[in-house]
């Protein structure tokens, strides 16, 4: 019954990941002009790794996997070269980090969506 809901959950863990990190986007365009800014970033790769590899567990013995949960998602500051204020924020950058992060975002919805559909119809029929 854990495979049912498996793909869901590692659907909406993903797309809070995204939500997440598009906060952390507006917030450095939000600090554009502030000097001595430095950017940030949300580090997920570790965790869509283990989502990927997903170890099965086949006796009761076998110490279950971790999931990735939104509480293991990592701020990080970015290290990138300052300018003339010492702001190391990169407005062009980070519009289209924000652009690529909605549109990972809306896939994930839209998979998300689909996956409810299929449990919807294999339920009712239709």
């Amino acid at each position: 019954m854990s495979d049912l809901w498996g793909k869901t959950d590692a659907i909406s863990e993903t797309a809070a990941y995204y939500l997440e990190r598009s906060k952390v986007i507006q917030s450095n365009i939000a600090n554009a002009d502030t000097p001595g800014y430095t950017p940030k970033d949300l580090k997920f790769e570790k965790c869509m790794n283990n989502e990927t590899l997903r170890l099965k567990t086949t006796d009761p013995k076998h110490i279950e996997p971790q999931s990735c949960r939104k509480s293991e998602f990592k701020i990080v500051e970015l290290n990138k070269i300052a300018g003339y204020d010492k702001n190391r924020v990169n407005v062009d950058e980070e519009l289209g980090k924000l652009a690529e992060t909605a549109i990972m975002y809306k896939t994930m919805v839209q998979s998300l969506h689909a996956e409810l559909t299929k449990l919807k119809i294999s339920i009712t029929g239709r």
